[in-house]
C-alpha cells in the first residue's frame, strides 16, 4: 500500500493574552519561520528550501488556530513556481481549523508562475462560530519585469470555506494560457496581476466589521463611475458583500505597485491592538 503523505503542522495557542506557536513541524520543501512580534498576535512565515516550487513538489500544511489566538500567516517573498519539463505539477494543500474567538489573517506575497510552470492548490478553511478569517490569494502572470506574461502551462486553485460546519464559499479557478486568450477582455485584458481577498466571520463581530470597512474603502469608484475603457485604469477593484458572513474583494492591476496599497491598508488595520497588534508590512516592504 502507498505510504500516507506527510503533513507539515502548525498550531497557535493563546497563552496569557499572547498568541504563541505551540506546535511546528515542517516537511520539505516547506520551511516555517516564526519572527518575533511586538503585539499579541503570532506571525508565521512560509518559506522554501528551494526558493520556490519545483516540478513535482508537494506541500501539505495543517493549521490549527486555537480559541482566541491571533495569527498572521505570510510568505518570505514572492512564491516562484519553476518550469516543468516533465509534465509534473507542483501542488500545495492547506487544511485549517480556526477555533471560536480566533483571528487569522493570511497575506502571502504573489504567486509567480514562470514559463511552462504547472501549479495546483487547494485550501480548506474550517471556521468555528466566532472565528474571523481574512484570506488573500495573489497571482502574477509571470516574471513581468522580464517581459514574461502568461507563459505558464496551467494553474488551478480551489478555496473552500465552512462556518460552523456549513459551506460558506467554494471558489474554483483554472487557467491554461494555451487554451485561453489571456489578453481577451473576458479574461485578463491588459492586466497582469490579480488579487482576491475573502473575509469570513460573524457580521456582528466588531473585528469583522472593522476589516470589512477597510476592504470596502479600497474600491475607489462605484460601478456607475467607472469609465467605459477600463484599460486606462492602473487597477480595478470591486468589493461585495457576497452573503452574510462573507465579504469579497477582487482586484486586477497592471503590476504589483497598482495593488500593493490594498496590502498596505490591511497591514495598517491589522496593527490595531484589538486585532494583531503589530505591523508586519513596515519591516518587510
Amino acid at each position: 500500500m502507498p505510504e500516507e503523505p506527510e503533513w507539515s503542522e502548525v498550531e497557535i495557542t493563546a497563552v496569557r493574552g499572547q498568541s504563541v506557536l505551540t506546535r511546528s513541524r515542517s516537511v520539505q520543501p516547506l520551511k516555517l519561520l516564526n519572527p518575533r512580534t511586538h503585539g499579541a498576535g503570532c506571525h508565521v512565515v512560509l518559506s522554501s528550501y528551494g526558493g520556490g516550487f519545483l516540478a513535482g513538489d508537494m506541500v501539505r500544511l495543517r493549521l490549527h488556530v486555537q480559541a482566541d489566538a491571533r495569527l498572521l500567516l505570510s510568505t518570505q517573498a514572492n512564491t516562484r513556481v519553476y518550469r516543468s519539463d516533465s509534465g509534473a505539477s507542483a501542488e500545495q494543500h492547506l487544511e485549517t481549523h480556526l477555533a471560536a474567538g480566533s483571528l487569522t489573517a493570511v497575506l502571502p506575497d504573489p504567486l509567480v508562475l514562470q514559463a511552462q510552470a504547472r501549479f495546483r492548490q487547494q485550501q480548506h478553511w474550517h471556521l468555528q462560530p466566532g472565528a474571523v478569517l481574512l484570506l488573500a490569494d495573489w497571482l502574477h502572470s509571470g516574471r513581468m519585469d522580464s517581459g514574461e506574461q502568461f507563459e505558464f502551462h496551467s494553474y488551478a486553485s480551489e478555496a473552500r470555506l465552512t462556518y460552523g460546519g456549513r459551506l460558506l464559499a467554494l471558489d474554483r479557478f483554472g487557467f491554461q494560457p494555451q487554451e485561453h486568450i489571456a489578453t481577451s477582455p473576458a479574461h485578463f485584458g491588459p492586466y497582469q496581476t490579480t488579487l482576491s481577498v475573502y473575509l469570513a466571520g460573524s457580521p456582528e463581530d466588531a473585528r469583522f466589521r472593522q476589516l470589512s470597512a477597510v476592504l470596502a474603502a479600497q474600491q475607489p469608484h462605484s460601478r456607475h463611475e467607472l469609465t467605459p475603457d477600463l484599460s486606462q485604469q492602473p487597477a480595478v477593484v470591486a468589493f461585495t458583500e457576497a452573503r452574510p458572513g462573507l465579504h469579497l474583494l477582487r482586484a486586477v492591476g497592471h503590476g504589483r505597485a497598482a495593488l500593493q496599497p490594498i496590502y498596505n491598508a490591511l497591514h495598517e488595520a491589522l496593527a490595531a491592538p484589538e486585532l494583531l497588534g503589530f505591523h508586519a508590512g513596515k519591516r518587510k516592504y
